[in-house]
């Protein structure tokens, strides 16, 4: 008979935060390692392609700083997947570097085991010959794309983690992985059943958002044992119950019955909820099917642009009821005065919060509001263009007529001065497929100190 795991999710994402009285609580009894999850592709196709991570270094830092000497002292594992908030090579290595930070502050070191996932343009290549398929509906790839792509990852599994956990160190640093990976990979290089070790890795990778009240920002718990796992929240703040356990396993998937990891699909129908004491729920029943065929989820983005945008708000009513007249006129008078840009080169958008900034034209308001806050959006090739293309939409909209209007001044009210903000580059998804092809995910080790 196994001796049971007990683990730690540290939060929802590395960044996000978690109470002191948790980590406290949790460190009460033994634990054999510490994962945290640090990536989505939820923030959108921006940070993949820029490099830069959704959550800011001195969140990170906290984060980390807290946890990194009870895992020395403790010696057992840190394991942070999708590090860096994308899993690229610049993520991956910020947060190298803010190991490197504390591990100077703290006066020590730290065996450190790296995992990059990122894709050569060789690889692409042959994924692109037949060996990609669509992923949430992506459109087909094309091959012409492979050279434009920036930063691609392949998500993997636990594999590459189980190989780093061989080797010894104290904390990984996994790039792009699945958020099961970063949790079902110690159970299952210890022999404990896969399908109940990335059920309860589902439920772990979000931290305390399976409790109520929910958090995101804050840790749980997790019991394995040879049938059956149990989570917990250490926060006497919050609570498990069946309810909120069994919703959290359905989180972002489309059957209420299964979920898919590289490792096959793990069968909930048997799934079952029990109230183990006021604030701990027991799961058992669940099952891997493993893949007939083992594919990996692919990601990387192109480059469209540059982006700058400016914000209003306006509330004459009028001007509200003819909101379609004034972007329209708009665009006109914009296509007729940004002679610096070609017409097929930029986009022009705006977005009417408290109208249909949000539903579109899903659903109309049955009655107008007393306000809108309206967003323009310039993209165009450079960031002097789109600027430009930004601050002639606004001084248009500012001014423009529409029928029944009275007044001679504005149109708009400004919150900001300036009114108008450079965004930076635009990237977007180009790359959101599968391949069967085989990959490999070297290991590097390291010490940091």
């Amino acid at each position: 008979m196994k001796e049971p795991i007990r683990y730690l999710s540290l939060c929802g994402l590395l960044g996000y935060g978690y109470s002191p009285v948790s980590l406290e609580n949790a460190l009460k009894e033994k634990l054999d390692f510490v994962g945290v999850d640090a990536g989505s592709t939820d923030p959108g196709p921006y940070y993949l392609g820029s490099g830069r991570g959704f959550v800011k270094k001195l969140q990170v830092k906290r984060d980390l700083a807290l946890i990194l000497p009870h895992i020395k002292e403790r010696k057992i594992p840190l394991i942070i997947g999708s590090a860096g908030g994308s899993g690229a090579r610049p993520h991956v290595e910020s947060v190298l570097e803010i190991i490197g930070e504390i591990a100077a502050e703290q006066k020590t070191s730290f065996n450190v085991a790296v995992i990059y996932s990122d894709l050569d343009r060789e690889f692409m290549r042959r994924a692109a010959d037949g060996h990609l398929s669509s992923c949430g509906g992506s459109p087909e790839f094309r091959a012409e794309l492979v050279d434009k792509l920036v930063n691609p990852v392949a998500q993997f599994g636990t594999d590459p983690i189980i190989e780093a956990l061989e080797s010894g160190a104290e904390v990984i640093v996994a790039g792009r992985c699945c958020d099961t990976a970063v949790f079902a990979s110690f159970p299952i290089w210890k022999g404990f059943d896969p399908g109940l070790a990335l059920h309860a890795a589902k439920i772990a990778e979000c931290g305390a958002l399976c409790a109520r009240p929910v958090g995101a920002n804050d840790s749980l718990v997790v019991e394995m044992y040879e049938d059956h796992f149990t989570v917990e929240p250490p926060n006497p703040a919050r609570s498990c119950t069946p309810d909120s356990v069994a919703a959290h396993s359905l989180y972002e998937q489309p059957d209420p019955n299964c979920f898919y990891e590289p490792e096959g699909k793990i069968d909930l129908s048997n799934s079952s909820f029990e109230q183990l004491s006021p604030r701990k729920v027991l799961v058992r029943g669940s099952k891997l099917v493993p893949a007939d065929k083992q594919t990996t989820k692919l990601e990387g983005t192109v480059k469209v642009g540059c982006r700058a945008i400016t914000i209003a708000g306006m509330r004459d009513p009028s001007g509200i009821a003819h909101l379609d007249e004034i972007e329209n006129g708009v665009r006109a008078a914009v296509a007729e005065s940004a002679t610096f840009v070609n017409p097929g080169e930029y986009s022009l958008r705006f977005l009417r919060y408290g109208l249909d900034a949000v539903t579109g034209s899903n659903e109309a308001p049955t009655t107008l509001p007393r306000e809108v806050g309206l967003v323009i959006e310039a993209i165009a090739p450079t960031q002097e263009q789109a600027d430009a293309l930004v601050g002639l939409a606004r001084s248009k909209a500012l001014h423009q007529g529409f029928p029944q209007r009275k007044a001679t001044a504005g149109n708009l009210a400004f919150p900001f001065s300036p009114s108008d903000f450079s965004g930076g580059e635009v990237y977007e998804f180009a790359l959101y497929h599968l391949t069967d092809l085989p990959l490999e995910f070297e290991v590097k080790t390291m010490v940091i100190k």
